[in-house]
């Protein structure tokens, strides 16, 4: 049984508490990892700010330094890195694969661009000389998700680090391992202690504190919208500000001269990436009438033919992350067959090679009402709901049909049509005859309505984490 520590001032924590953590593709306990709360929360924020004194003092280059002497670390280490990950997760081993390969991305994108963080000059009357200064908040909160522990632990981490804040981690109580790896590894690149502190535990507990803490000047939040609003009035009450990212409900917009053979197998990856538990995942698909029930068939073939099993075992599709996610996921899936046409899957995997885990087959729904709930609520797993549409008005005003607005894509070769459609369309991003970007580092990342504000990746994720301070000078 593996341990999992808190790291907090440069120091292995535990507390005497602990809580289990469960291998999603076995059903089995592997780790026990710290509990903890406000004890452990108050000392993290007291190491960061203290870290924080030293660390305001260094040059650009040196924290440039130490964040691509971690990327070099986790890519040293990417083989135990992506093993953890695939236990812990669940996902496929190629997947993590690709999540250690995008985390180590992060910190040197990070590190290449933080010396092009800068002020301006500004204007202003004879004798007078004003400009701007991009600063660090100082201590900054961190709560990420279960779905992507390394890939999320990067892109809220990297910016802020660059920007000169020392953070606080709380990361998800259902997948902390790799967190707490990160944090070793930021130490043997030559972190100092409390320059990166991680404390896990439940959200009631450390995450509650960490949100509230007087002590923290910025927070970051991935995960749902309830628990998002509960932190965004948290910061409120410290007059704090919050990046939140609180999921999608993404559609792929078809259209009639769409080349087929190459958008369904993306279309298919897009929901089925990670067991379909991905903010971004392409769980709709709106196609025009003309081409529907070519479409259908080419994913239900394609649906029917993934591999299901272990993540170690680098099958198409892996677990659930839990027992309790796959009932949300069996619950919804039941109201879908009162809604709309089960095209294929809708139920567990009858192969009791995988009995114990948490799995659940691929699921395809057609002629879904945009009011279904299987096409307005975020599942968070394998399910797939398709709608047809009639012309461009009527598939803009279903693509913008949800409270969501993180990611769309648009499936054609009419490029007058593309531009007007990704102008249309709300969504934070929007994709023409592509779904993703492999990480997608460079771009910014965020939604509109429902699935939050602010933004992650790309230059605008280190702006992020500053904060602008003017200064004027009397020269005469």
């Amino acid at each position: 049984m593996r341990t999992i520590p808190a790291l907090i001032a440069g120091e292995e924590v535990t507390t005497g508490t602990t809580f289990t953590v469960v291998d999603p593709s076995t059903g089995t306990p592997f780790a026990e990892a710290t509990r903890c709360g406000t004890a452990q929360v108050d000392d993290a924020v007291e190491a960061a700010r203290s870290a924080f004194g030293f660390v305001r003092g260094r040059s650009a280059e040196w924290r440039a330094g130490v964040l691509r002497q971690l990327a070099a670390l986790i890519r040293r280490d990417a083989d135990r890195l992506a093993d953890l990950e695939c236990q812990d997760v669940g996902k496929p081993l190629r997947q993590a694969r690709t999540d250690v390969a995008v985390t180590a991305r992060y910190f040197d994108y990070y590190a290449g661009i933080l010396q092009a963080l800068h002020g301006d000059t500004l204007p202003q009357a004879d004798g007078m000389v004003a400009f701007t200064r991009r600063e660090p908040f100082g201590v900054t909160a961190h709560i990420t998700p279960w779905n992507y522990p390394l890939q999320m632990t990067a892109r809220t981490l990297a910016p802020a680090l660059a920007a000169g804040n020392c953070c606080v981690l709380k990361p998800a109580e259902d997948t902390p391992v790799t967190a707490v790896e990160i944090a070793r590894l930021a130490l043997e690149a030559g972190f100092p202690p409390g320059m990166l502190n991680v404390v896990p535990g439940f959200g009631p507990e450390a995450g509650a504190a960490l949100a509230g803490h007087p002590g923290i000047d910025h927070i970051s939040f991935t995960g749902s919208r309830p628990v998002g609003t509960a932190i965004a009035q948290a910061a409120a009450a410290n007059v704090v500000p919050v990046v939140l990212e609180l999921g999608g409900k993404s559609p792929n917009i078809v259209f009639e001269d769409a080349d087929l053979g190459h958008a369904v197998p993306l279309i298919v990856s897009a929901i089925i990436q990670n067991c379909g538990q991905t903010c971004s995942a392409g769980s709709r698909v709106l196609v025009h009438e003309s081409v529907h029930g070519k479409l259908v068939a080419a994913v239900r073939e394609r649906f029917e033919a993934l591999r299901i099993g272990p993540g170690a075992q680098d099958p198409d599709l892996g677990p659930l992350i839990s027992d309790r996610q796959r009932a949300r996921v069996a619950s919804l899936v039941e109201q879908g067959r009162r809604e709309a046409v089960l095209v294929t899957g809708g139920d567990v995997p009858d192969d009791e090679r995988l009995h114990g885990g948490f799995f659940y087959r691929p699921t395809l729904f057609d002629h879904v009402p945009a009011t279904a709930a299987v096409a307005q609520e975020e599942i968070f797993g394998p399910v797939l709901s398709v709608t047809p549409f009639r012309d461009d008005t009527e598939a803009v005003a279903l693509a913008n049909g949800t409270e969501y607005g993180l990611v769309a894509a648009v499936w054609t070769r009419d490029i007058g049509r593309a531009h007007r459609l990704a102008d249309e369309v709300c969504a934070g991003q929007v994709f023409v005859n592509t779904y993703g970007a492999a990480g997608g580092v460079e771009l910014p990342f965020g939604g509109w309505k429902r699935s939050g504000y602010g933004r992650e990746k790309g230059f605008e994720g280190l702006l992020g984490y500053t904060q602008t301070k003017t200064v004027v000078i009397g020269v005469r």
